[in-house]
């Protein structure tokens, strides 16, 4: 059953024109019954065809054949063919074209037609032995059926305008929700990519400075060199457990509860990363000023990242021989980082710009994370010769 309802729907004109063939068929019996007036009686019959044609393009061009309907009524009036089967097609091109012709012109034309239909036909075909009263009676009896076809057609009409409306808007709504997802999308995949930059870059560097100087000692000092690949396999375990923290968000249709997810580093960690890079050989010199506190968990992150991002450019741009320092210092209304080393530095249009190729995305990363949270940024050559990396984050006490 659904089936052939679907069909009648996707084919509007054939059930159309089943009807059109209906109502022919009644125009033609009324055409042949001897009782019809004998002189013009043949004329119901291309009468009866016209409407039927009404009846079967209606949908497919109401104004037209709203036009054509009202065409035919008029020739019916001047020849004085008496009402038959085939007006009821006036009716029904009424309704149609208040529900669904675009043109205000055609609606207000088919209403006027219906409201005078009825009192023509009772001016040409006047009712025998009926007062003026009853003439008149028969007249808004005869008008009611027009009008609440045009008022259940303009019905229809609005209420297809009103459900347009609410589909375009629950169509607009869904672009601006898949907008804004692929916004949020392109943001988690930005803050993913520091986050990865940051650990791979830091770790993975670590991990060659150590396996260079286990190389290089292994025969002369085993122990040493058995010290580097404990400092490696430590170096790779923490990477790993950053990674898949960074990674599980990326996970769905997981159990929240099956995997274990490192924390985020904060400042307290800073001392433990500073720590870190000493064994692997880089000397760093590590002051806390002002009173320590908690702080948003952003700002933790954020200065945790800037230090490790700038640890991981002192090793491998300084050069050899090279010392750092680190400095914190809690502010009233913001946490300071100076990250300073006495290396070579680096030319201008290595930490300009995203770097001479455009890939200089440590840097990049700390002005993102920096902006994110409100604070400043400044980095390049400190005087006397390296580099000079200061941050002043904005806190609030958490």
């Amino acid at each position: 059953m659904q089936r052939l309802y679907d069909f009648l729907r996707r084919h509007p004109t054939g059930v159309d024109a089943s009807w059109a063939v209906v109502l022919l068929g009644f125009s033609t019996l009324a055409w042949a019954d001897p009782a019809a007036p004998g002189e013009r009686s043949w004329l119901m019959l291309p009468l009866g065809l016209g409407m039927s044609v009404v009846v079967a393009l209606r949908r497919r061009a109401p104004e037209k054949m709203l036009v054509l309907a009202a065409v035919l009524g008029v020739v019916q009036v001047v020849t004085d063919v008496e009402l038959g089967p085939g007006n009821f097609a006036m009716m029904v091109i009424i309704y149609t074209v208040a529900a669904q012709s675009t043109f205000r012109w055609a609606s207000r034309f088919a209403l006027i037609g219906g409201l005078s239909a009825a009192t023509i036909s009772q001016i040409r075909w006047p009712q025998p032995n009926t007062s003026a009263l009853g003439q008149i009676f028969i007249t808004i009896i005869l008008t009611v059926p027009f009008v609440l076809a045009w008022v259940l057609g303009d019905s229809v009409r609005t209420r297809r305008a009103y459900f347009a409306q609410l589909e375009e808007r629950a169509h607009r709504l869904e672009k601006e929700r898949e907008a804004q997802a692929k916004v949020a999308v392109a943001a988690e995949r930005a803050r993913i990519a520091r986050e990865l930059h940051d650990v791979v870059a830091h770790n993975v560097s670590v991990m060659v400075v150590q396996a260079d100087g286990a190389a290089y000692v292994l025969d002369a000092s085993p122990d040493q060199a058995k010290q580097a690949l404990e400092t490696i396999s430590t170096t790779g375990r923490q990477a790993l457990a950053e990674m898949r923290r960074l990674l599980g968000v990326l996970r769905t249709g997981d159990d929240p509860e099956s995997g274990e997810y490192v924390p985020q580093p904060d400042v307290q960690q800073i001392e433990d990363l500073v720590e870190q890079v000493r064994r692997s050989g880089l000397t760093v010199d590590f002051k806390i000023e002002g009173t320590p506190r908690q702080l948003p968990s952003g700002v933790e992150l954020t200065a945790y990242r800037i230090v490790q991002e700038a640890l991981t450019n002192t090793r491998k741009h300084g050069g050899p021989e090279v010392g750092a320092s680190v400095r914190l210092v809690y502010f009233d209304d913001g946490l300071g980082l100076l990250v300073e080393d006495d290396g070579r530095g680096a030319a201008h249009e290595l930490y300009e710009d995203g770097g001479a190729d455009g890939q200089g995305h440590g840097l990049i990363g700390m002005r993102e994370r920096v902006g994110m949270v409100g604070g400043t940024l400044d980095a390049g050559p400190r005087p006397g010769g390296g580099f000079r990396i200061s941050a002043l984050l904005p806190l609030r006490t958490a």
